[in-house]
């Protein structure tokens, strides 16, 4: 999940179709900021003008706009088609900067340290940003999610910990279970999402990912782009809502929490005061936008995730920040009302893909999951799969 901070930069996006524009801010002498975009496809060039003091709004409704000038390129793409190289700039996030960096980082993974016993696997250096969390207990250890698979994980949590680890999955996209095949102890939720999931994703679904504008600065050398792709898995264990798992002297909780996709957990380390939100909630715009999308389950989660917040002091999502003070999902839970109830307009709208700014808190969706469009869950999806 990226975000643009300001409009004093250069920009560089990309399609899966190849077209890309570059965005330049230009301050000009009435105070406005001209943006120019050019494009390679035959769109030629189109002229935007911003007034500044609205930054706001316009923070998130200047990415929807370019994201839909490009998305016509072709029906199949998904969001994953498009990918904004200025993340780069803000390596590391200031939230990460404040935590311990340890010892087991490498050239593609960072990672922190984020309370006893927990750290975040960063991956940094890719626009998703994606954190994978190994949680210490006394016995045993338990991954929250395996990566993107770009990179072996497994040799930085062997790094950290020499107990047993078992693999949990805050939900099954491509850049939470890219390394799930390096591990021999796999739990999942047992929904027909997961289990379609489990086959894995082709190269085909994912290759707009290997673009070299979505990393910092290049693919990992020993990284094809043109065979990438997630190897199958399978699950040795399920889990169900509400079960307690035991690490020795440290219980987690699984919470199911179904919206961003069927198959959505959070875990609950109330001992310790964390909780593990995935991508229910992370501080970056709140994406709910692929057709396994559902605002009817989401509300119903995020309502349980604030009960849950209130026994605890940090909360730990799935990207960008690796840890950030509790009290953040409360704010999310009212804007999310507000976007549900459809009284909310959207700051910028493009071929139907809407951002909400809404008292502060961003969110990117579509008009099919503002209208409660269902999709089959026993087809999977990718997280870059588009309508």
């Amino acid at each position: 999940m990226f975000s643009l901070d300001g409009m004093e930069a250069k920009y560089t996006l990309y399609t899966a179709c190849k077209r890309s524009a570059f965005f330049t801010g230009v301050p000009s002498d009435t105070g406005l900021s001209i943006l120019e975009i050019s494009a390679t496809a035959k769109d030629a060039q189109e002229f935007m003008i911003i007034d500044p003091s609205h930054a706001a709004a316009h923070r998130m409704s200047l990415v929807i706009a370019l994201l839909g000038a490009l998305f016509g390129c072709a029906q199949e793409t998904g969001v994953s088609d498009i990918a904004v190289s200025s993340h780069c700039k803000e390596i590391p996030r200031p939230a990460n900067a404040k935590l311990p960096l340890a010892t087991a980082s490498d050239a593609w993974y960072q990672v922190y340290k984020t309370a006893p016993d927990t750290y975040a696997i960063v991956e940094p250096y890719h626009y998703q940003e994606t954190i994978s969390h190994l949680i210490i207990g006394a016995e045993r250890a338990l991954l929250f999610d395996t990566g993107s698979g770009f990179q072996p994980i497994r040799p930085v949590v062997e790094r950290i910990t020499s107990l047993p680890v078992t693999v949990l999955n805050s939900h099954t996209h491509y850049d939470h279970v890219g390394s799930n095949a390096e591990f021999s102890s796999i739990l999942a939720i047992d929904t027909e999402y997961t289990r379609a999931n489990m086959a894995g994703f082709s190269h085909d679904r994912i290759a707009s990912e290997t673009d070299p504008a979505t990393f910092c600065p290049e693919l990992p050398k020993d990284a094809d782009p043109e065979t990438f792709f997630t190897r199958a898995w399978k699950a040795t264990g399920f889990v169900t809502d509400g079960e307690l798992l035991d690490l020795g002297n440290r219980t987690l909780q699984v919470l199911h929490v179904p919206g961003h996709t069927p198959d959505a957990l959070a875990l609950l380390d109330a001992d310790n005061g964390l909780l593990f939100t995935g991508d229910s909630y992370y501080d970056a715009p709140i994406w709910l936008f692929v057709p396994e999308t559902s605002l009817d389950a989401y509300a119903s989660s995020i309502s349980r995730l604030v009960r849950a917040e209130s026994e605890v002091r940090y909360l730990l999502g799935a990207h960008n920040a690796a840890r950030v003070d509790a009290g953040a999902l409360a704010r999310v839970e009212s804007a999310f009302g507000k976007l549900a109830s459809g009284n909310s307009v959207p700051v910028a709208e493009e071929d139907g893909i809407l951002s909400f700014d809404i008292d502060g808190v961003e969110f990117v969706t579509a008009e099919q999951v503002l209208q409660r469009r269902p999709a089959d869950p026993g087809k999977g999806g990718s997280g870059l799969d588009g309508w």
